[in-house]
């Protein structure tokens, strides 16, 4: 996802870590200080714009305005007063300090979906003020210098900043920017961050219950089974109940002996149900790798009714609506149509008519081996699996079938992030 919204037209921008410690000038041209830091309000839509200086006089630090401030440069910065409030300085409802919490600290870079450093600020003067447009993740060489011209200073849009800061929770947009990415994204997010970066995620995750329950489908089990842990039995049974049924099951069974039964009790009645059911299959076999989302329908409907059933069906998982499964009136397999089929198929043809009556499926017993083989050999999205009378007892999806046969030193190599191309980000020279 890139970030399309240019920057303002301004002055060449100034940076953050060339400002400090410069000196503050009265309006007669004396130092009175230096710079400690710079004020901005967020805003969720514009360039944060800067409300004020933090100068440092003597061992205190003040609050200098922004309609005091005359110039700003990297060599001073002038005031058009001679009249301070020399007060300490108190951070105010919505402040936010952009040494203190952004310079050195962590961000989410959204168009890379990754977790990096700021190690600069650009702001510049535009006309309705001084504001914030710009980040520098590049890391400093070993001199701890960055010369800003040897790479792209990116669009400070690009990111969400603050990640784990507390003082500025009340007054951020909630990780609105986070909204374009893929659950496996905020997954991989989370697995990377520090403890106070992770609840920060999480409890953003928590307003949206179903994009928490895909998130937690994408971790990883040890970060998945860490997290869970630290919840109550309710919370926990309130995201497995939105999770697809096999992974809930997985969770179940990576939580601690004494907390599954009462993990299961607590789930509502049908997702409990399917929950017993899919455990009582062996880890490693066919059975404990289907999911018992599908679709079912009866072989003497119409593809008309069945692009209806199809369309009403939004509490399922995509991959799970690939496949329509076709049964007779007890409810076995009779013939399978894929969905591309039925949607070129004319609206009037029955199921019976058009499925494919000889369709491939397995046991609950073959292994997993052999059910990406099949898989493979066959171009199956999804795979039913069936009990001797030719029930459906779950399916198979292709996704699910990747994640069990992928070694699990291949999970642990590092994900390569392709770069944004340079003309995508704009440049902030000084």
């Amino acid at each position: 996802m890139s970030n399309t919204t240019s920057v303002p037209e301004t002055l060449p921008p100034l940076y953050l870590s060339a400002l400090l410690r410069d000196a503050v000038l009265d309006v007669d041209g004396k130092t009175i200080g230096t710079l400690a830091d710079v004020i901005v309000r967020l805003h969720p839509d514009h360039y944060p714009p800067l409300t004020g200086l933090v100068m440092r006089v003597g061992p205190n630090n003040v609050f200098v305005p922004i309609t005091d401030i005359t110039r700003i440069d990297n060599n001073r910065i002038s005031l058009g007063t001679a009249k301070l409030d020399l007060r300490p300085f108190e951070r105010r409802d919505g402040e936010v300090l952009l040494k203190e919490a952004v310079l050195g600290h962590r961000l989410i870079d959204v168009d890379r979906a990754a977790l990096v450093r700021a190690y600069d600020v650009a702001i510049t003067a535009s006309p309705e003020g001084w504001v914030a447009i710009g980040l520098d993740v590049h890391k400093r060489g070993w001199l701890g210098r960055s010369n800003h011209q040897d790479h792209l200073v990116r669009d400070w849009k690009s990111f969400e900043a603050l990640i784990g800061h507390e003082a500025s929770i009340n007054v951020r947009s909630g990780f609105r920017r986070l909204r374009g990415l893929r659950p496996a994204q905020i997954a991989d997010l989370i697995e990377s961050a520090s403890t106070k970066e992770r609840n920060d995620l999480l409890d953003h995750l928590h307003n949206n219950p179903d994009l928490e329950a895909d998130v937690f489908e994408e971790l990883e089990e040890n970060h998945q089974t860490q997290v869970l842990k630290t919840r109550s039995t309710e919370e926990i049974a309130d995201v497995l109940s939105r999770m697809r049924t096999d992974d809930a099951v997985d969770a179940i069974l990576d939580l601690p002996q004494d907390r599954r039964r009462p993990v299961v009790d607590a789930l509502p009645d049908t997702k409990r149900a399917d929950v017993l059911r899919l455990m009582r299959y062996q880890d490693g076999s066919a059975g404990g790798l289907m999911g018992v989302e599908y679709l079912a329908i009866e072989q003497q409907r119409t593809v008309a009714d069945v692009l209806q059933i199809v369309r009403m069906a939004t509490s399922q998982q995509p991959e799970a609506l690939t496949t329509i499964y076709s049964v007779d009136t007890e409810n076995r397999l009779v013939g399978t149509l894929s969905l591309v089929k039925a949607i070129q198929a004319d609206p009037s043809d029955r199921l019976q008519d058009i499925c494919d009556p000889e369709p491939v499926h397995a046991d609950p017993r073959d292994d997993t081996i052999d059910i990406a083989n099949l898989m493979a050999d066959y171009n199956l999205l999804s795979l039913p699996i069936l009990d001797d009378e030719r029930h459906i007892l779950g399916v198979i999806t292709v996704d699910d079938a990747l994640e069990a046969t992928i070694p699990e030193d291949w999970r642990r190599r590092d994900r390569h992030h392709h770069a944004t191309t340079q003309g995508d980000q704009p440049r902030a020279e000084q």
